[in-house]
């Protein structure tokens, strides 16, 4: 059983069903093995009442204790055999279903890796969240089919030619009831599929509002908005719960037609058989292995119904799945992009020749979005300032190479050049970015780690080092998910320290210092231009405190830029950036130290 789930291959996207039966063929020798323990315990199963009926005419009804003795201890080893068949089945079916799982975990997450920025913006942290726990779970618990279903069908078979050899009237009732029965459960099989999926949107639209309210309370709590989404979240809560009451009704008569169907099913087999019996056409061990056979046959039944209901809810989890797995970048890689380093080739002049096949640029060239006529000259400090932020930020997103543009790099246009290599080289630092739980050095090193050395540089520049002497572990104290133990300046400065220990060819950072005092801001900004002394670094800001220690500042009106110069010319000769610079300054201090105490 060598099967792995180490790698996710690529899934079956035609359907539901097509997707389960991929996660089925990804594991085809587990598959098989559980389909045969299935099989021969379902089998097994069949073999007690055979052993009581041999043990009755052969034993029991003759007085012939010898041959009831001996029947009676083939009786127990085949039962002890069964059991160790039933543990392996067992087994081997957990294998099964957590392989399914992880590997549907691995493909989500390489889904939403390969979404990269676009992936908030294409669908809600509820929806993932759900697909992630429910979904994930639905599909591997569908797969159970796979062992139990099959032996199912091999014990149905097994059962039909038993009671062949003792009445072929009491054989055609089983082979017509069996199929008999999932006719009655197939229509609620086919309504649970559009409840459930009813059920499921709901399910992560609450999922997504739940989070944005957890993720925006103290917003919501100053803003005095707490109330009304509560109220929202109430209504909707209650909606799902409407829904989930519709679920229940049809899951209720599935269970119960489980339960019920095959007790009606064994009775309806076991009263001809008495008659027989009475009339004296089979004996009395045959009738009790009719009454065993069939009794036996609850259990296959059962699993027929319950292994529909199973898929039934897989089919609508898979499709789930399958609609994220169609979402595509807003502005995604060429094919080929995502290759890593070429074959045969390091570092230096490996990755020098794979960029100029690519058409990156081997040195240090000019970033240019030419929708706003912005500029970052190589090895500068360079600072945008404008009256609205969404638009420094739209820029950023077309220098980052995160939405469509014309922004070229070197000469060359960023987007033909593989999007592996953008984001080795150029970072854009936000303050929304994420900050996933761990320890603070965790946090801080990112996906390479850092030595001691270069953590207390980092720190330095981004003069966090009270937030680092202010946690009881230091740089080993645990950090929440998003920060959440930290106030906002905190969580800004983390940011910061992270950016600088990736040391990217360009670092574009928007707002780095908008939720600190002014003092903080005035030594992140000293710090922040001799730390990438030589290397592209573009910030946005109105604040005069950042924009003294640019190189270059690009004053922008309507999203364009009308002048370029250092903070002191831009002073005396452009009274609109004077404007700007100054009701910055003035609204500057009562909102920085409110930011830094949230």
């Amino acid at each position: 059983m060598g099967d792995s789930y180490t790698e996710p291959d690529v899934p079956d996207r035609r359907g539901g069903l097509r997707y389960l039966w991929w996660l089925v063929t990804s594991q085809r020798r587990r598959a098989a093995a559980g389909a045969t323990w299935g099989s021969v315990w379902m089998v097994g199963l069949t073999l007690p009442p055979y052993l009581l009926s041999r043990a009755i005419d052969d034993g029991l009804e003759p007085g012939d204790r010898t041959a009831f003795l001996g029947w009676t201890g083939v009786l127990l080893a085949t039962g002890v055999l069964n059991a160790w068949v039933g543990m392996m089945r067992h087994r081997t079916m957990t294998r099964i279903r957590m392989d399914a799982a992880f590997r549907t975990v691995r493909v989500v997450i390489r889904q939403a890796t390969r979404l990269g920025a676009a992936l908030p913006r294409r669908v809600s942290a509820g929806e993932v969240v759900t697909i992630g726990i429910a979904d994930v779970h639905r599909i591997g618990g569908a797969l159970t089919v796979v062992g139990p279903g099959v032996g199912a069908v091999v014990a149905y078979l097994v059962v039909a030619f038993l009671l062949f050899s003792v009445s072929p009237a009491l054989a055609v009732v089983v082979l017509l009831g069996v199929p008999l029965l999932a006719a009655l459960v197939g229509p609620l099989l086919g309504r649970l599929q559009r409840v459930e999926t009813d059920y499921r949107e709901r399910q992560g639209a609450l999922a997504a509002r739940f989070a944005d309210i957890a993720g925006g309370l103290r917003v919501l709590t100053g803003l005095g908005g707490k109330d009304a989404y509560a109220a929202r979240y109430r209504r909707d809560s209650g909606e799902l719960r409407e829904e989930g009451y519709r679920v229940g009704a049809v899951t209720s008569w599935i269970d119960a037609l489980a339960l019920g169907l095959p007790a009606l099913f064994l009775a309806g087999v076991t009263w001809p058989a008495a008659r027989l019996a009475a009339q004296g056409e089979i004996t009395l061990g045959e009738l009790v292995a009719v009454y065993g056979y069939v009794a036996v046959l609850v259990v296959p039944v059962a699993f027929f119904i319950e292994g529909g209901y199973d898929v039934s809810r897989g089919v609508v989890s898979a499709r789930r799945v399958l609609r994220f797995l169609d979402l595509e970048p807003e502005f995604g890689e060429r094919e080929g992009e995502s290759e890593g380093k070429g074959k045969g080739e390091g570092e230096g002049e490996g990755d020098r020749n794979r960029e100029h096949r690519t058409g990156a640029p081997i040195s240090p060239g000019v970033l240019r979005d030419p929708a706003s006529g912005v500029e970052v000259e190589p090895g500068t400090f360079t600072a945008l300032a404008c009256a609205r932020p969404a638009e420094a930020a739209e820029i950023a997103d077309r220098l980052g190479r995160f939405v469509p543009s014309d922004a070229t790099w070197g000469g060359v246009r960023l987007d033909e050049i593989p999007l592996s290599h953008v984001r080795d080289r150029v970072l854009v630092a936000d303050n929304e970015a994420d900050l996933f739980a761990g320890a603070l050095r965790e946090v801080v090193s990112g996906r390479r780690g850092r030595d001691e050395e270069a953590i207390a540089r980092a720190v330095h520049a981004a003069v966090a080092q009270d937030i680092v002497l202010g946690l009881r572990d230091g740089l080993d104290s645990p950090v929440l998910a998003q920060g959440r133990n930290l106030s906002g300046g905190q969580r800004q400065r983390v940011r910061m320290v992270r950016a600088l220990l990736a040391d990217p060819e360009i670092l574009i950072a928007l707002e780095p210092a908008s939720a600190v005092d002014a003092p903080t801001e005035a030594a992140l900004a000293a710090r922040l231009r001799t730390a990438r002394a030589g290397r592209t670094t573009l910030v946005t800001s109105t604040s005069p405190l950042m924009l003294e220690c640019a190189d270059r500042v690009c004053f922008l009106v309507d999203g364009r830029a009308v002048a370029v110069g250092t903070h002191r010319e831009l002073l005396s000769r452009q009274p609109g950036y004077r404007a700007l610079v100054s009701r910055g300054a003035e609204d500057d201090e009562p909102g920085r130290h409110e930011g830094a105490l949230r």
